[in-house]
């Protein structure tokens, strides 16, 4: 079977029976088609390949490719889900991918804002223009909804219940999950759908995105994300978009929130993920005790 044929079957494997998002999706296709040329110049065939083959193309992509033990371990995945879609087509009869084992990933500690900072930063966005409502708006309902930028930039109209402070978004692996969010998000939703919505999507756009570009086209990610950057110079902090989700996490453990509340409401698959934010609070107490110790009279202590 030639490759591209291999890999459009194996596409419409990973959407429509593994439910992978698309973003999942994309990053499977070129680490199988990276390992599927790497096959063609050594001369192997799929099914005389074995773990050690695994293990060699591996190494191969750590020192060429320079892949940390994160992408490490998404290669990995994506070599097991391969291997399983040609178990299934009748190309091999074992997966040696199942015996590799996936690094341990260095736990990353998110970077976070306390509230008075998040609402400083927002506070620049300059509101007399239709593009700042917007952005006023988007920003807030990331912060307040612990949004991801996909999930975000994915939102339709319908998707909204303002009166309700809900919405429907599509999480990853197209998983639909209800959100909450507060007073403030409401009264900016209501001001952009009124006035700075009806402005960029001109007379004639009838697209359903809610948050949409000055051209009536739905907002991309990448656009979202240079957006925020802008703003994030003007307050002088080196924040990223993502980081009023996770300001949005640390908020509600702070708040008393159990894990198993912060988990539906990010839409986390594992526990373990939601708890990478209880670190956050252990650093946020580090830190605190790194800079006021030294006022204290040691003598006292």
């Amino acid at each position: 079977m030639k490759s591209s044929v291999l890999l459009a079957r194996y596409c419409t494997r990973l959407l429509a029976i593994e439910r992978r998002s698309l973003l999942t999706k994309e990053t499977y296709l070129l680490e199988i088609k990276n390992f599927l040329d790497y096959l063609d110049k050594q001369g192997v065939l799929l099914e005389n390949t074995d773990v050690g083959f695994l293990t060699e193309y591996l190494d191969k992509r750590k020192k060429e490719d320079n892949i940390q033990a994160r992408s490490t371990a998404k290669a990995i995945s994506a070599l097991r889900s391969f291997y399983r879609f040609a178990i299934d087509e009748k190309l091999i009869k074992e997966n040696p991918a199942d015996i590799l084992e996936s690094p341990k990933r260095k736990i990353i500690i998110p970077e976070v804002m306390d509230k008075k900072t998040v609402e400083s930063l927002l506070d620049k966005i300059d509101t007399s223009k239709p593009q700042g409502c917007r952005d006023r708006c988007l920003f807030e309902l990331i912060y307040s909804a612990g949004l991801r930028v996909s999930e975000a930039a994915n939102l339709n109209i319908k998707d909204v219940d303002i009166e309700g402070g809900s919405a429907k978004v599509k999480g990853k692996g197209n998983k639909e999950r209800i959100v909450l969010f507060g007073k403030k998000a409401k009264e900016l939703l209501k001001e952009y759908l009124q006035s700075a919505r009806v402005k960029l999507a001109g007379k004639t756009n009838k697209t359903q995105s809610l948050f949409i570009s000055r051209n009536g086209k739905r907002l991309s990610r990448k656009g979202i994300w240079k957006n925020y950057a802008k703003f994030a110079c003007i307050e002088g902090t080196s924040s990223h978009v993502h980081t009023l989700r996770h300001s949005f996490a640390t908020s509600l453990l702070a708040g008393g929130a159990d894990l198993r509340t912060v988990q539906e409401l990010l839409g986390h698959a594992d526990l373990s993920t939601t708890q990478i934010y209880t670190h956050v609070d252990t650093a946020v107490l580090r830190e605190n005790h790194r800079r006021y110790l030294p006022k204290l009279n040691m003598k006292d202590l």
